[in-house]
């Protein structure tokens, strides 16, 4: 997960899943090779005017030396069924700008359509 959420340290990566299960039932699960970590996905229920009762992916990222081996399909696919089996419309996600690859994979591989920006204001100074 440190390879695609950087701007945190454990601590506060682990406070803020902490916070996000207790209040927003985000969920995450890992695929392993042998004790490694290899992919990880985080996602929660969610339900919007405009998309029904959906499964809203938050993190999903597969370790950058192994990539291309089917662990981020296997995720997703868990999510997908996990979504069927608990009666949500769809499952929808965002992914930054500038990761192309990961594009190809949601549209080509998975069947994703693109539906929208997702705009961000930052209340931080």
């Amino acid at each position: 997960m440190k390879q695609l959420r950087t701007q945190h340290n454990e601590e506060t990566f682990l406070d803020i899943v902490r916070d996000a299960h207790q209040k927003e039932d985000y969920q995450m699960y890992a695929l392993y090779q042998g004790n490694t970590i290899v992919s990880v996905v985080g996602f929660m229920p969610m339900v919007t005017l405009y998309y029904g009762r959906f499964i809203w992916v938050c993190d999903l990222v597969t370790d950058s030396n192994i990539r291309s081996n089917g662990y981020g399909e296997k995720l997703l696919t868990y999510v997908h069924d996990w979504a069927i089996e608990n009666h949500y419309d769809c499952v929808a996600l965002s992914s930054g700008l500038q990761r192309e690859k990961a594009h190809k994979f949601y549209e080509e591989k998975m069947g994703y359509k693109r539906v929208s920006y997702v705009f961000k204001n930052s209340l931080k100074s």
